[in-house]
């Protein structure tokens, strides 16, 4: 039994050393998302308060020439 184990546990290792190993074959990783002082694409989301979700949805265009600032709460509205 514990054989089996050390065996399926050795696989499982190697197969995600093997997924997780980036291949060097002259491929280039492509870069995503926007460079620092690049212009951010505009969106849309909902916006949410201590009172609950906004009624309107907000669009980052309708702010041009305003210091936007977005702040992410990860922990805000659970137990954590």
């Amino acid at each position: 039994m514990r054989f089996t184990s050390v065996r399926l546990g050795t696989m499982a290792a190697a197969v995600a050393l093997a997924i997780g190993v980036p291949s060097t074959g002259g491929a280039q990783q492509a870069e995503t998302g926007p460079k620092v002082g690049d212009m951010a694409p505009d969106f849309t989301l909902r916006g949410v308060t201590r009172d609950g979700p906004m009624r309107e949805a907000i669009k980052l265009s309708s702010y041009k020439g305003n210091t936007v600032v977005l702040a992410f709460f990860f922990k805000a509205r659970t137990k954590g």
